[in-house]
């Protein structure tokens, strides 16, 4: 079986002699050679081809994503794997858009290397679930911080009754309660639909058609 054939790219001699011990071990893989800057990266890519390289992106001089591009043209067919300690989407999004097929964290364990190495192998891009976790706590943050928290049946009813033009007064009128609870309840629309006052309130209304009574 042929064997899939890696370059190593980090400055860090441990942890690029413990990526080989891990790798030379697996019957599917061989680090066919390994160095600790972008330089000595390009010119072993033009002269081994490597299946995969593994770049870091903190390396001195040229950094890894700068270098991938410089790697892909002495070795075309090499599919890179970008490693770095940073989390930060905005890194892995960099390297995927310069050319690598993927982006591990520092901190994956060697099982998630495995299957990044497998998934990009098979021509598939792959993102490190550290990276993906960020990205959904982002994505969970910006939906909370834009999107209107829902409103209740006493604040939809208010809705109602300032959409036909009625004061606080009338209003508690209406419901038998006092003007001071109304504009408690005024104050918290207003905060849980992000607006300002009741002039923007009342246009809110009238774009959404907001109404708590059929």
């Amino acid at each position: 079986m042929k064997k899939t054939t890696i370059l190593i790219v980090d400055d860090h001699q441990m942890l690029r002699q413990t990526w080989s011990y891990i790798l030379n071990n697996d019957l599917g893989y061989k680090v066919a050679g390994e160095c600790n800057n972008a330089q000595e990266a390009i010119r072993l890519a033009a002269s081994l081809q490597p299946d995969i390289v593994i770049l870091d992106i903190n390396l001195p001089g040229m950094n890894g994503i700068e270098a991938v591009s410089h790697i892909l043209k002495s070795s075309p067919a090499s599919r890179i794997l970008g490693v770095s300690m940073h989390n930060q989407p905005a890194y892995a999004r960099r390297m995927i858009k310069d050319g690598a097929m993927g982006y591990l964290c520092k901190n994956s364990s060697s099982k998630e290397l495995f299957h990044a190495l497998q998934e990009i192998s098979n021509g598939k891009k792959y993102v490190c679930q550290e990276i993906k976790e960020v990205l959904s706590k982002q994505i969970i943050s910006n939906e909370e911080e834009h999107n209107p928290k829902p409103l209740s049946a006493r604040e939809l009813e208010i809705i109602h009754y300032i959409r036909k033009g009625f004061s606080s007064k009338e209003i508690a009128e209406k419901l038998f309660i006092s003007v001071k609870t109304i504009e408690v309840h005024r104050s918290n629309i207003l905060k849980k639909l992000k607006l300002r006052n009741t002039a923007a309130l009342v246009n809110f209304i009238n774009v959404n058609q907001v109404d708590g009574i059929d």
